[in-house]
């Protein structure tokens, strides 16, 4: 997660604190709105695990991953 909290304080200019509150934010409301399987994979990707093999969602993933800078 930390590197989606240092391209969010990139992108906006924002304080990584900043940054980090508004990332979390984010990330609780997709996981209260994803179903079950899916947040939980969110979580799994985010503690720096590999996607690869979930499938079309792995795939969907590891896509998010290279959005915020992470191949």
């Amino acid at each position: 997660m930390d590197e989606i909290v240092k391209a969010v304080s990139e992108k906006t200019g924002l304080p990584e604190a900043q940054a980090k509150m508004a990332t979390e934010a984010v990330l609780e409301f997709l996981k209260e709105k994803l179903p079950a399987p899916i947040a939980g994979q969110v979580d799994t990707l985010l503690e720096g695990g590999d996607a690869s093999s979930m499938g079309d969602v792995g795939n969907l993933l590891n896509m998010g991953k290279s959005i915020f800078g992470k191949k």
